[in-house]
């Protein structure tokens, strides 16, 4: 009886075994030295458009780009299956990484999309809100209407509702003439002082209370509506300390060149925490983490936009608050004010749905 062939290696096993399903093995030498030309291609053409972007490349080089990319994840689909050096896997990985950031993401710089955020992310996020900013704003109104009628019967309110960082020296013992001279129609203090000190503390102070009037809004908006209640408290606070001086109608001209524009931030603020609250009490249809992600970008949105009204306040409240000294300059202002901003939230761009 004539004895098997002996096997030496897998070749001669394949002709022995004619059945057989041979079995494919791939080196990493190998591998790489079929294939890396084109890894080496992409990885020149991911980094001309990173540098300097997409337009950089020519109509061949583009037409080049995906191909190149869906050959790199063939090469990691394949070079994971037969488990090739790990370095190799980890130079794969980060050019297919690089790879679809330049061939799926977008072809805009910061510049662009924060343009492109103003021009229409913000005002479109905002008129999403409108049922919110009508809560946020009859919750400022309550407070403030509070604030002025306890003051008004009993000044030694003031003290007890406004801290002194804010009161800045007013107090029940504040003058006519004290509240005139030294801060209605104070001196014009200096550009440094305006813009370096004031300006930058008033979008400091003004931004943390924003954010955290938006950021509390997780907890069923409950701490969000006492901020903002708050903040109207302050206000009616200081209403009725003027008023009680005659000096009412200066304060609020005094107050609404960038009152305009920061109370409507703090609104907005609230009115994003509110969104926020709304999406976790009432989730609909989705679950309360996918309505969160879904309305949750609105608020960001609105958020985001809010701290860019901050910044405008506090230029307008460090600079042209104290260069105009007439009142009713003031209050044409804030009414020119007051139209941009209705006007920039009420425009819809072109090919934007209603």
């Amino acid at each position: 009886m004539s004895q098997p062939p002996i096997v030496t290696n897998r070749s001669e096993a394949t002709l022995a075994e004619p059945s057989a399903r041979p079995e494919i093995v791939l080196r990493s030498s190998e591998f790489r030295r079929v294939r890396e030309d084109g890894w080496h291609e992409l990885a020149n053409l991911v980094e001309r458009v990173e540098k300097r972007g997409v337009r950089s490349l020519s109509a061949e080089e583009l037409e080049r780009l995906p191909l190149l990319y869906r050959s790199a994840l063939s090469s990691l689909s394949v070079a994971r299956s037969i488990a090739l050096d790990r370095n190799l896997l980890r130079y794969l990985e980060n050019l297919s990484l690089r790879a679809f950031l330049c061939v799926y993401g977008p072809r805009t710089g910061i510049g662009e999309g924060f343009a492109e955020f103003l021009a229409r992310g913000f005002p479109a996020a905002v008129r999403v809100a409108c049922p919110h900013i009508l809560i946020a704003v009859l919750a400022l109104a309550i407070g403030a209407v509070a604030g002025f009628m306890l003051t008004v019967a009993d000044e030694s309110w003031f003290s007890s509702l406004v801290p002194a960082s804010l009161a800045a020296g007013r107090s029940p013992e504040s003058t006519s003439a004290e509240l005139s001279d030294q801060e209605l129609f104070a001196p014009w203090p200096g550009l440094v002082s305006a813009i370096a000190v004031m300006a930058n503390f008033l979008f400091t102070h003004n931004t943390m209370v924003g954010i955290l009037t938006f950021g509390l809004g997780f907890m069923a908006g409950v701490p969000t509506l006492l901020l903002l209640g708050y903040q109207g408290v302050v206000l009616g606070a200081f209403v009725a300390l003027h008023y009680d001086r005659g000096l009412a109608v200066d304060f609020l001209g005094w107050v609404s060149i960038h009152g305009v524009t920061e109370l409507g931030a703090v609104i907005l603020c609230g009115a994003a925490g509110l969104l926020v609250a709304d999406t976790i009490l009432f989730p609909g249809r989705y679950s309360r983490l996918d309505n969160l992600a879904i309305r949750g970008l609105v608020a960001g949105r609105i958020a985001v936009g809010a701290i860019a009204m901050f910044f405008v306040a506090a230029i307008l409240e460090g600079v042209f608050r104290q260069l105009v000294h007439d009142t009713p300059w003031r209050f044409a202002i804030a009414a020119v004010t007051g139209l941009a901003w209705i006007l920039y939230f009420a425009h819809r761009s072109l090919g934007e749905p209603a």
